[in-house]
């Protein structure tokens, strides 16, 4: 056996895992996303979805992507540079630029390339990347292959922060990160004071605002609308694939970076253009946001519900702010037990263990749609209630 093989065959937890049948990843689900899925011939209440505005089956959704396949094909053939660029792309930057209220928008195939590609590409050596601890992987991943030193500070510690800012050289570009919506636990960055050390200090701002959009803000523009501060967040980066109902990502700022952008980063520059029938996607889904302002009320009224009912039944649910609502059960074995057994008795929720979330803080990541009804919510914490049978005599489900 090669070197290689040989270290590769050794990493067997998954087949650990799936023996105890116990195994929580990769489903095959046999629908789209929605409410409900089907898993194994079973219809299943979805409560692990990111589609926060249950448009993946929308019917103009599914008609603008028919139309755009048919009148360009099924891909771009070509990064967007040389001969990838449609015409699609153009008027989707527009309309995104127009709706996050920012001057220009360059589009990515993937909301983890729109991170990997544009953190490296606007700092050298000389300069400091500053980021939340608990950022996503993508913003770590753009970091680590940037010259610029990388900087954490203590999640939503403006102390922390600030003795990082105090450290650096005022002369030197800084360039805070941060997600909006911290896609684990739901709660969200402290945009306004961090704007406040960023002028302080000379710092731009980046936004991962992934989770934020099409829920935050009035119009669903996403955290900076909701705090009131686009104009002090120079860079909002947000994905299609969850709200949006697609796929791909973007990245949003003054005319001036985007043009920088566009000809540095390395991800848009040697990637293909995203397909068509995407970009028509994404286009449908905000004409359908903009004219459907209850989709984002009705997301609210079951994010607050369901927080309430899961509150009424003693479980520890955090300092989420959002329809990411984090069920805290501390072990790992424990949270993958309760997962199993939730799947099996009909509700999906993704179980999130360290290092994805700190050792003894692992969760149940229980995310709501604006499609979801009173009654689904109801059955869901109804069969939650009944897992804790699973690890009945265990401390970490409840706060007892």
């Amino acid at each position: 056996m090669k070197l290689l093989q040989k270290k590769l065959s050794k990493f067997i937890l998954p087949s650990v895992f799936k023996a105890k049948g116990m195994y929580p990843f990769y489903h095959s689900l046999e629908s789209g996303q929605d409410t409900e899925v089907l898993l194994n011939g079973k219809k299943i209440l979805m409560f692990g979805s990111n589609s926060y505005l249950g448009l993946t089956n929308h019917p103009k959704l599914k008609e603008a992507a028919k139309n755009a396949l048919n009148k360009y094909g099924t891909g771009a053939s070509g990064s967007r540079l040389m001969n990838g660029n449609l015409d699609l792309h153009d008027q989707l930057e527009f309309k995104l630029a127009k709706f996050v209220g920012k001057q220009a928008v360059t589009v990515f195939s993937t909301g983890f390339q729109a991170n990997v590609g544009t953190i490296p590409s606007l700092v050298g050596r000389n300069d400091h990347l500053i980021i939340d601890e608990k950022s996503h992987a993508s913003v770590y991943e753009g970091c680590r292959l940037a010259f610029a030193k990388t900087l954490k500070y203590k999640h939503n510690d403006m102390e922390s922060l600030e003795k990082i800012l105090q450290k650096t050289n005022q002369n030197q570009i800084k360039l805070i990160i941060t997600d909006g919506v911290f896609s684990m636990e739901g709660d969200l960055a402290l945009l306004n004071e961090i704007a406040v050390l960023a002028k302080k200090y000379n710092a731009s701002i980046m936004l991962d605002d992934a989770h934020g959009l099409g829920v935050m803000g009035a119009t669903g523009a996403g955290t900076a609308s909701h705090f009131g501060m686009t104009d002090q967040t120079d860079l909002i980066m947000g994905t299609f694939s969850k709200s949006l109902a697609s796929l791909g990502g973007f990245i949003a700022s003054d005319k001036d970076t985007i043009n920088y952008i566009k000809h540095h980063a390395r991800a848009l520059i040697f990637s293909a253009g995203i397909p068509p029938a995407s970009a028509a996607t994404v286009i449908s889904a905000l004409d359908i946001i903009q004219s459907e302002p209850e989709r984002i009320t009705k997301l609210w009224e079951n994010t607050h519900y369901a927080k309430k009912r899961l509150l009424d039944e003693g479980f520890q649910i955090g300092e989420s702010e959002t329809p990411i609502i984090p069920i805290f059960i501390g072990d790992n074995i424990d949270t993958y037990k309760i997962a199993s057994w939730l799947l099996e008795n009909g509700v999906y929720v993704n179980p999130v263990v360290h290092p994805a979330v700190e050792k003894g803080k692992s969760i149940l990541r229980f995310s709501l749609m604006s499609t979801h009804t009173l009654n689904q919510i109801d059955k869901a914490v109804d069969v939650l209630v009944e897992s804790r049978k699973v690890i009945e005599n265990r401390v970490g489900i409840l706060d007892k």
